[in-house]
């Protein structure tokens, strides 16, 4: 089959491939990755397990299945699929993130910093990470380390918006009012939705 042009297409040729070659956990990973694309997620999802039934080393497969907890609003179900998924690959920096995210939302700033170091360790350009630093270091009143972090994230893409924004509230914490607007400003620009209270503060000192 020449390469799919559709997500039907593209689920068509793995399902070939699975029934082709049922052990391979590759072919169950990709044809889960097409039925996540439809938002198929229970096929999905038995998919992802038997790709990692026919290969146990596959970390991606425990990170998506991770996804899907969260799109379940299920952060217990995400943390541990990911805690499986870094031991089944220590380096696997995707896996840190997501446990790093997952402690974020939960208030846990301590474990979240130790994890999305660990992230960045092993990813020195991931972006949302470096970003979720910042956020936790600024919930954990460290305004310079947020600060440090936030500009990781804006060499390896200066438009995140997200970065920006985590400046601009730095920069406020700082009192350094030109500096947060200029952030607050470009995090706009780049599509970020600035809380209003933020955006009021900085207005009134411009």
């Amino acid at each position: 089959m020449d390469k799919p042009k559709t997500v039907e297409e593209y689920i068509q040729k793995h399902r070939e491939a699975v029934v082709a070659n049922p052990e391979c956990g590759t072919s169950h990973y990709n044809l889960a990755i097409g039925l996540l694309g439809q938002r198929k997620l229970s096929e999905a999802e038995e998919e992802f397990h038997l790709a990692i039934e026919c290969s146990p080393g596959l970390a991606e497969a425990y990170a998506q299945l991770g996804g899907i907890c969260l799109i379940r609003e299920d952060l217990e179900g995400c943390l541990n699929f990911n805690r499986q998924a870094v031991k089944a690959r220590p380096g696997f920096s995707e896996g840190w993130g997501n446990i790093g995210f997952v402690h974020l939302q939960r208030g846990e700033i301590d474990d979240a910093i130790k994890a999305l170091e660990r992230a960045t360790y092993f990813n020195f350009r991931y972006i949302q990470a470096f970003a979720n630093l910042a956020s936790a270091h600024l919930m954990k009143g460290d305004v310079d380390k947020s600060i440090e972090n936030a500009e990781k994230a804006l060499e390896v893409e200066p438009k995140f918006a997200p970065a920006h924004n985590n400046l601009a509230i730095a920069y406020m914490e700082k009192e350094d009012w030109a500096k947060a607007a200029e952030h607050c400003d470009k995090a706009i620009q780049f599509g970020y939705d600035v809380a209003e209270e933020i955006r009021r503060e900085i207005d009134a000192h411009r």
